[in-house]
C-alpha cells in the first residue's frame, strides 16, 4: 500500500449516521438514499400491508413485529465514485445508549426533523451528543406532503432547541395538499413535485428566480411567495460557510419527503460535495491522522446472536488510520496482547460478504468469542486507546434476583458479556452485595430476561428499587472521598469496571448532598475526566 493510495480511498470515503425522534422518517429516508446508491431496486415501507419487503435495515424479528428500528444497521454503498457508509439508529428512546454509542463512529451525521411535530426531546439529546464532539451536522426536514408549520417557525425551533446556527439550502413552495416542489438555494434549481415511492426525478435549472418560467410552473402566488422567501432567507441568514459546518457551529437545512422520494436526491449530492472524509480522533497519547500507514480502530458496538442459528457476537470495528487486513495480527490494547481476525464482515444490513481489506471510514465486522467490549482498540502495537466512548447514567434501576441457586455461575457469565455488549449497566453494592441493573429504557429488562434464560438458562426475577440517578463520583481531596464513603455507605457502589458510584434516591436529595458536599465531584457518565 503506498501513501497515495491510503490518502485516495480516505478521500473517497463518508462514514455518516441518521439520527431522528421516533417516527420522524428515518428509516425511510435510510431506504431512499440505498435506493439512488442502487443498492436496493425497490424501497419497501417500514409498516405497510401490501408490501412484503419489510425496510432492509430492520431485519430482527422483535423490529418487524413492532415497526421500529432496536438496533443500529450498517450499511455501506457506492454513490458517484464515493463509498458511503451508513448507520442507521434506532430513534426510540429505549435504545438511546445504542445511538448515542453509534456516533462516536461517525464523522457526520444527518439528523430528520418532522416538520408536522418540530423539534422533539429525544432529538434534543442526540443534538447534546453531536456538540460534545463538534460533530458536523446537516437537517432534513421531512413529511413536507403532509400540514406541517410554518418553515421560518421550524427553523428558529431549530436555532432555540438545538442550540446551533441554521442555514436552509433547499425551501419548500407550500406544503400539504397544495405541496409544489423545493427550490435549491445552493444549486438555483428548481424541483418540482410529483409523488412517486420509487422511481428518481430530475430538477428544472432556473438560472434566475424572477424568471416567467417559475411562475408558469408552480403559479402565480406561489411564486410570489416563494421570491419574498429567498429574499428574506438571503437577507437574514449568512452566505453557506462549508468550514463553519464543518466545524459543527452550522447546520445547513434541506427540505423534502422520503417517502415521496424527493428532495433526497439534493441532500445527497450537496452532502457527498461537503460532508468530511474520515476525520483524525484523539487517543489516550495523541491524535491519531487517518492517513497514517499503521492501522488503529475501536469496537463500538457489540451484537450478540446476530444470527440465531450459530450463537455468535460480532464486534463493530470502526478503522481511523491504516489498513485493516482480514488474518493479519493486530495489537488489542486492554488485554496487551495479540489477536488475529481471520473473519472480518462487511455489512449491507443483515447480508454480508466477507472482505479482505477496509480503509480508514469503514466499518467491519469481526467476529468475537469473548475478548472484545466496547471501547476497545486495535492497533499495529502501539498503546493508545481511543476516548470519547459514552456510557450513560441510566434512568431505570432493578435488582437482579436468582430464582436458581444452581445456575448462580451461568448468572454470573451472562450479566458480565450482556454488560460489556453495552445493553445495560450492572452496579454491585458494597454493602451486601446486592446488583443492581441500570438501564436506559425499559423494554430492556424485557430483553435481559429473555436472553438470560434462553442464552445462559439462568432464570432471574427483576424487583424495581428507588434509585434516581447513579453518579460516578471523584475529589481532588482523597482524604474528603474517603469521608464520604464512609457517611453514605450504604449508598455506595461499584460498576463493571470498579469505579466508584453513588446511588442517588431522588432529585432533591441528591442536591441536598451536592451542596453538604462541595469537594466531591459528582459526574454522570462514567467518562469523566478530572
Amino acid at each position: 500500500m503506498t501513501q497515495e493510495q491510503l490518502e485516495q480511498e480516505i478521500e473517497k470515503r463518508r462514514t455518516f449516521g441518521i439520527i431522528s425522534h421516533p417516527d420522524a422518517g428515518k428509516t425511510t429516508l435510510t431506504e431512499k438514499l440505498l435506493l439512488f446508491g442502487g443498492a436496493i431496486q425497490k424501497a419497501g415501507a417500514v409498516k405497510s400491508s401490501k408490501i412484503k419487503d419489510h425496510a432492509r435495515s430492520d431485519w430482527m424479528e422483535i423490529e418487524k413485529q413492532r415497526g421500529i428500528s432496536v438496533a443500529t444497521s450498517v450499511m455501506g454503498f457506492n454513490y458517484r465514485d464515493v463509498k458511503i457508509n451508513l448507520l442507521d439508529t434506532p430513534g426510540h428512546q429505549d435504545f438511546a445508549e445504542d445511538t448515542y454509542r453509534t456516533l462516536t463512529a461517525v464523522d457526520s451525521v444527518i439528523m430528520v426533523i418532522d416538520c408536522v411535530k418540530g423539534v422533539e426531546i429525544q432529538t434534543e439529546k442526540l443534538m447534546e451528543v453531536c456538540r460534545m464532539r463538534n460533530t458536523p451536522v446537516i437537517c432534513f426536514i421531512n413529511k413536507l406532503d403532509r400540514e406541517g408549520r410554518d418553515p421560518f417557525d421550524l427553523l428558529d425551533e431549530i436555532e432555540e432547541k438545538l442550540k446551533i446556527r441554521v442555514r436552509p439550502l433547499s425551501w419548500p413552495i407550500s406544503m400539504g395538499k397544495t405541496f409544489k416542489g423545493v427550490y435549491s438555494l445552493y444549486e438555483k434549481s428548481l424541483h418540482l413535485f410529483t409523488p412517486s415511492k420509487t422511481t428518481v426525478e430530475e430538477g428544472i435549472e432556473v438560472k434566475d428566480i424572477n424568471d416567467e418560467l417559475v411562475d408558469r410552473y408552480v403559479g402565480e402566488n406561489n411564486a410570489k411567495q416563494l421570491r419574498a422567501d429567498v429574499e428574506l432567507i438571503e437577507g437574514v441568514y449568512p452566505d453557506f460557510n462549508v468550514d463553519d459546518y464543518l466545524q459543527g457551529k452550522v447546520a445547513p437545512v434541506f427540505f423534502g419527503s422520503a417517502v415521496n422520494n424527493f428532495g433526497v436526491k439534493e441532500l445527497l449530492d450537496t452532502f457527498i460535495r461537503i460532508a468530511p472524509p474520515p476525520i483524525p480522533r484523539e487517543t489516550t497519547l495523541r491524535i491519531v491522522d487517518p492517513a497514517e500507514t499503521k492501522f488503529s480502530g475501536f469496537i463500538f458496538k457489540i451484537h450478540a446472536n446476530m444470527d440465531p442459528k450459530h450463537r455468535n457476537r460480532i464486534a463493530f470495528l470502526r478503522i481511523c488510520s491504516g489498513k485493516f487486513e482480514r488474518g493479519s495480527n493486530y495489537f488489542h490494547v486492554r488485554q496487551e496482547k495479540s489477536i488475529r481476525f481471520s473473519n472480518a464482515t462487511a455489512f449491507m444490513a443483515q447480508d454480508r460478504e466477507t472482505v479482505d481489506e477496509a480503509w480508514p471510514g469503514d466499518i467491519v465486522g469481526i467476529y468475537d468469542t469473548g475478548n472484545l467490549k466496547i471501547g476497545d482498540t486495535l492497533t499495529e502495537g502501539e498503546k493508545a486507546t481511543y476516548t470519547g466512548i459514552p456510557s450513560f447514567s441510566p434512568e431505570i434501576f432493578k435488582e437482579v434476583v436468582n430464582l436458581d441457586a444452581m445456575k448462580t455461575k451461568q448468572l454470573e457469565k451472562g450479566l458480565l458479556q450482556l454488560m460489556e455488549e453495552g445493553v445495560a449497566q450492572l452496579f454491585t453494592f458494597e454493602i451486601g452485595k446486592k446488583k443492581v441493573v441500570g438501564v436506559v429504557g425499559a423494554l430492556q429488562f424485557e430483553v435481559i430476561q429473555f436472553r438470560l434464560k434462553n442464552e445462559y438458562n439462568a432464570t432471574v426475577q427483576f424487583v424495581p428499587q428507588n434509585i434516581y440517578k447513579a453518579c460516578w463520583i471523584s475529589s481532588s481531596d482523597p482524604k474528603k472521598l474517603q469521608e464520604f464513603i464512609d457517611s453514605k455507605q450504604r449508598h455506595i457502589a461499584r460498576d463493571k469496571d470498579d469505579k466508584l458510584v453513588f446511588m442517588a434516591e431522588s432529585r432533591a436529595w441528591l442536591q441536598m448532598v451536592q451542596d453538604n458536599f462541595p469537594d466531591i465531584k459528582f459526574h454522570f457518565t462514567s467518562e469523566f475526566k478530572d
